[in-house]
């Protein structure tokens, strides 16, 4: 009876009745009313929520809770996922499971405790069963961070944060889980607060009078530091140890931590560590040898602050006492491996300056003489002269140019033999794309096994195309058509239409009519991409083609005269007809580069008789593959590049195809864009290969965004359009220009990349980069610094002869804009980085001449950055003496 009359109350809510109902209960009643309450739960889960639903939740949390014997059972019930968001209060929970025993409680706690905080099992449940249970405090993330927050959230109460930790039990337990807790981090920058009320003050306060032990929290706090960890977290430390203010007896115990922090940690914390040690070393609490080890770790670094105040502290040190130039010298000459010359150039004057303090027997000079091999090659004469080493000849200074291995062509493999073999390929390709070759063959092997076992093929794929987003739509709601009439979205039409999961209807009117989306730069070459698909996709359900006629050789996408003409030739014995579409990419494919071969093709193809034959034939014997003239055109800050017409790609080409050969306009065409992020631009070199400035001036604007707008990935293509067939122009170069001046890492390494592709080919005209870039810096689209990190990392491959060829067509526009500027202002800024690099790649490469007006910025008075490394240019230029 008390149980019908328990599950009453829980149906209406009550939850005080039912919390008195189970006062009354012996744990076998209890037991006997758990199916009842989860049948209830169950009901609950499948009806509307709504508030009659929810009415019963927090009387059926505590019910159940109540009712389980076992801890591991309640524990799961009362942090159930349907229980969440609207529970019973941690009072109600208190009071209904507060006559179990107290390692019963226990268990229930720690497990409770265990949760993720994503469970949003209450603090004040756990909290107050750690009080009933008198069990150890829990320590795991969502405890600390739910005390954290109980701290923080009693800040209406009155008192500060100390007052309330003072009231805490368990303060120096959870203080120091509260370093440990990784997960809580990120919540510790905002509930710590400001001001001297805040959990940094109170922390401090609690450590000096003693209710936190002193030197437990340092040694957790600089333990936390050493983890490594974001260094918005690690500020939060940081800043916490400054509040502890740490005595010069405390500094000292731990010499070795903040040695380790000046060297691996993130800069502001390596910044303080290394005040501390600098402050011992400046007061001789600190050995020669702990400094030197200290230096060699921070003289790596590659933040210039850091290295700058290591050697200034390395020079009063040594001026200081000279008689530990033994140990610190080789230390400090470790500094000579740094990418920046300026800090080598301090590096060796400190070393010019300390270097008589040597003994003459001490090993230290034949360490330095090694070192020196480091230096820019205009310092390393110079510092070789200081040890008396006898200075090699000028040339064999010069570095043989290194650039990456030139790409070759390589051979598709034929189309999958069996459907498994096929199945996996197309499974690779919807998970994660491929390339230009794994695409044309797959997409191949799925014409010929539908083409010769069509069922065979669909038993193979089934498995592969149940995940897909088209596969056992309702046919009523029409959005899988709509979205492939608008593209073809790779392989995926071909599948849909294998498994008849778009309509024939959309397969017909995307083959006749063409594309619904509207024109915009990138339209020729999808709208040619998608119509060899559709046609595909409606050939696999009407009349299937026994293989693919534009199948490429290569993988640039090139196609041989003698396989074409043997496919029409089977074509021709098969009776089979060609695609419309196929064969007009399989012309644009061709190769026509070897007259002979082309011509001698052509007559083969010629004696076929068949209207395909004559039309390959006639295209064979034509000039080509021709280009149409460009020109240049200014859009805000952009330079972009308008394209002529050209009319071999009109006439008898399919209209989907008309495009790639008509005018491209810069105002015109900039419409409403669907292809941003579209996978599919990877193969849009193959669909023109040989005429990759096509290409590139329809990717031109967006790769601009890189530079201009601060766009993300955009110049991904890049290092595809370096290694394709065709001319590298102008579109080609300007691309390069504003990828290598992109906003991000990664296009700027995809710039790089394709510029030293394009230097390993023969291919890259540096005159012409040189001077769209100094044209676009001009223009205010290139940023110099963000030009400086690109140009440093393609000479840190050892292309230093390339880069310095880019930088002759560079700079001279630069330093014409100081000399009119005067006094520099903007001109200044990140010129000095470029010079810099200059400076190095000239030394290294052993270039020589004249730089257009270098001699009159060398010339300003002062000792600033591009003063000074105009200098070290002109001197490497003329090869005087370094002084």
């Amino acid at each position: 009876m008390s149980g019908e009359a328990l599950l009453k109350a829980v149906r209406a809510g009550r939850t005080v009745e039912a919390a008195g109902l189970l006062d009354g209960m012996t744990d076998g009643e209890r037991r006997s009313c758990l199916p009842a309450l989860k049948e209830l739960r169950k009901e609950l889960r499948s009806a509307p929520w709504n508030a009659a639903s929810r009415v019963a939740h927090p009387a059926l949390h505590a019910a159940g809770a109540a009712c389980h014997t076992g801890a591991a059972g309640a524990a799961t019930w009362i942090a159930g996922v349907d229980m969440r968001w609207s529970q019973a209060s941690p009072g109600v929970l208190l009071h209904v499971l507060g006559d179990r025993e107290t390692d019963w409680l226990a268990d229930l706690t720690h497990r409770l405790a265990a949760r993720p905080a994503t469970s949003r099992v209450p603090f004040a449940l756990v909290s107050g069963l750690v009080a009933l249970s008198g069990c150890e405090v829990p320590t795991t993330d969502a405890y600390v961070r739910g005390w954290l927050e109980h701290i923080g959230a009693s800040w209406h109460g009155g008192g500060t944060v100390a007052q309330r930790l003072r009231k805490e039990p368990h303060v120096s337990v959870l203080v120091t889980a509260l370093f440990e807790s990784l997960e809580v981090t990120s919540q510790i920058a905002w509930l710590f607060g400001d001001g001297p009320g805040s959990w940094y003050s109170a922390l401090a306060e609690l450590s000096e009078e003693g209710t936190l032990d002193r030197k437990v929290v340092l040694d957790a706090c600089v333990a936390r530091l050493l983890r490594g960890g974001a260094p918005a977290d690690q500020r939060v430390f940081l800043r916490l140890l400054s509040s502890l203010a740490p005595t010069r007896d405390e500094e000292r115990e731990r010499s070795a931590d903040w040695t380790v922090l000046a060297c691996q940690a993130v800069p502001t914390v390596a910044g303080y560590a290394q005040s501390v040690l600098a402050s011992l070393a400046l007061d001789g609490e600190l050995t020669s040898r702990q400094l030197a080890e200290m230096s060699s770790g921070v003289l790596f670094r590659t933040e210039k602050k850091l290295v700058r105040a290591q050697l200034v502290l390395l020079g009063k040190v040594l001026k200081r006492d000279p008689s530990t130039a033994d140990v610190l010298l080789p230390a400090l000459a470790e500094a000579y491996g740094h990418e920046d010359t300026e800090v080598q150039e301090r590096a060796l004057k400190l070393v010019e300056r300390h270097v008589t303090a040597l003994p003459d027997t001490s090993g230290a000079r034949e360490r330095l003489g090694e070192l020196t091999a480091d230096l820019s090659p205009g310092l390393r004469l110079r510092a070789q002269r200081v040890l008396g080493i006898e200075s090699p000849d000028s040339a064999s200074t010069v570095h043989e140019e290194v650039l990456p291995p030139v790409p070759e062509r390589a051979r598709l493999a034929p189309a999958p033999e069996s459907v498994t073999e096929l199945a996996e390929e197309v499974s690779a390709i919807l998970a994660s794309g491929g390339g230009v070759a794994a695409f044309e063959r797959t997409l191949d092997g799925l014409v010929r096994h539908a083409h010769r076992d069509r069922d065979a093929l669909m038993e193979a794929l089934g498995p592969v195309v149940a995940r897909c987003w088209w596969k056992d739509r309702d046919p009523s709601y029409p959005v899988v058509d709509r979205s492939f009439r608008e593209s073809a979205q790779g392989l995926e039409v071909v599948l849909a239409a294998l498994f008849e999961g778009v309509g024939m209807e959309t397969l017909h009117a995307a083959v006749q009519q063409g594309p619904t989306s509207g024109n915009c730069h990138h339209s020729a070459l999808s709208h040619a991409l998608d119509a060899r698909l559709w046609e595909a996709g409606y050939r696999l359900r009407t009349d299937p083609m026994p293989f693919l006629l534009a199948t490429p050789t290569w993988d640039t996408g090139l196609l041989e005269p003698d396989e074409l003409v043997e496919r029409l030739t089977e074509y021709r014995r098969l009776d089979a007809r060609p695609g419309t579409a196929d064969f007009a990419q399989a012309l644009l494919r061709v190769r026509r580069d070897d007259r002979a071969t082309a011509e001698a093709a052509a007559a083969r193809a010629r004696a076929l008789g068949s209207p395909e034959g004559y039309r390959l034939a006639q295209w064979l014997t034509a000039e080509g593959p021709l280009l149409p003239t460009s020109r240049r055109r200014t859009s805000g800050a952009r330079i972009l590049l308008e394209l002529g017409e050209l009319g071999e790609i009109q006439g008898l080409f399919p209209k989907e195809f008309r495009p790639l050969g008509r005018p491209l306009t810069v105002f015109k065409d900039h419409r409403y864009c669907r292809h941003w992020g579209v996978t599919d631009q990877r193969y849009w070199p193959a669909v023109v290969p040989g005429r990759r400035e096509l290409v590139a001036a329809r990717l031109l604007r967006d790769i601009s965004t890189a530079a201009v707008e601060d766009g993300r990935m955009v110049a991904a293509m890049l290092p595809l359009l370096a290694e394709a067939d065709g001319t590298a122009g102008e579109a080609l170069h300007l691309c390069l220009a504003y990828g290598l001046g992109a906003r991000h890492p990664e296009d700027r390494l995809a710039a790089v990349d394709a510029l030293l592709v394009l230097a390993a080919r023969g291919q890259l005209d540096a005159g012409r980069l040189g001077s769209d870039i100094g044209e676009l810096v001009r223009r205010g689209a290139l940023k110099k610094s963000r030009l400086a990190e690109s140009i440093r990392t393609a000479a840190a491959t050892g292309a230093y002869a390339t880069v310095w060829s880019v930088l002759l067509g560079l700079l001279p526009a630069l330093l014409a804009d100081l000399a009119a500027d005067g006094a520099g202002g903007g001109a200044v800024r990140g010129l000095g980085e470029l010079l810099a690099i200059a400076a190095d790649c000239a030394e290294r490469s052993g270039a020589s001449g004249d730089l257009a007006h270098l001699a009159g910025t060398a010339e300003r008075h002062g000792s600033s950055k591009v003063v000074t490394q105009a200098r070290r240019l002109r001197t490497a230029l003329t090869r005087e003496a370094v002084a």
